[in-house]
């Protein structure tokens, strides 16, 4: 079985490519997902929905994209792994 694995939570340090590589290393049949952890794509997600003149409805915007993205990949996988910092 391949399972898919939604990883969350804190995005200052390097744990998300620690697990990767750890289950990498180990041959796993796994396949990893997260919400986008670079700050400037991530405020650029509702760019692709047209200009704003107004720097809160391009944050509106991108955070309900984000949301969709995010909610989306929650409900697919099958084990999710959320780390607070």
């Amino acid at each position: 079985m391949h399972w898919n694995i939604y990883l969350s939570g804190e995005i200052h340090t390097d744990w998300r490519e620690q697990i990767i590589k750890g289950c990498e290393a180990l041959d796993l049949p796994v396949s990893f997902s997260s919400a986008n952890t670079d700050h400037d794509s991530s405020d650029a997600a509702g760019d692709v929905l047209g200009p704003q003149c107004e720097g809160f409805w391009r944050d509106h915007k991108s955070a309900k994209i984000n949301a969709i993205r995010i909610k989306t990949l929650i409900e697919n996988c099958d084990m999710a792994v959320i780390r607070f910092g």
